[in-house]
């Protein structure tokens, strides 16, 4: 019980984990408006607005900012990884996204003689960058709110 009163004291720990859920209820609240039907795998899955791994990643770096400040090298490297996720997220996701939906075209549309081409892919992976910068902001706002 310690451990877990401790690391949820971190805010290295807490900012950004409560971004990533804020981020996943969000996504599941706008898909549910839009759609007019709750789907639970929200909750859970990646792709989707706001970014959920952009909000942690930005989480994570505004803790870092607020606790050690902009010059530490703490802070160089969580802005380091955010950038790099947010590029995941935004550039190489949407090609995975594309290649999905061209696979699960291909099995839709040509006989298939094989047991394993039975399940198809997800068509939500990566994001848009609209959805990205939504994510990294929500995680800048949730790690000021926090600080």
């Amino acid at each position: 019980m310690d451990l877990l009163r401790e690391l949820l004291g971190n805010k290295m720990i807490a900012t950004p984990a409560l971004a990533w859920v804020a981020a996943q209820f969000s996504k599941t609240i706008i898909d549910s408006l839009r759609r007019h039907h709750v789907n639970p795998r929200l909750l859970v899955g990646s792709g989707g607005m706001p970014s959920a791994h952009s909000a942690f990643a930005c989480g994570l770096s505004t803790a870092v900012w607020f606790a050690q400040g902009a010059g530490s090298a703490a802070f160089a490297i969580s802005a380091a990884f955010a950038a790099v996720v947010m590029y995941d997220a935004a550039g190489v996701r949407q090609a995975v996204d594309r290649q999905s939906e061209i696979l699960t075209h291909i099995l839709t549309h040509v006989p298939r003689t094989h047991d394993d081409f039975d399940r198809f892919l997800e068509g939500l992976v990566g994001h848009t960058r609209l959805q990205v910068l939504a994510g990294a902001l929500l995680g800048i706002a949730i790690g000021a709110l926090l600080h």
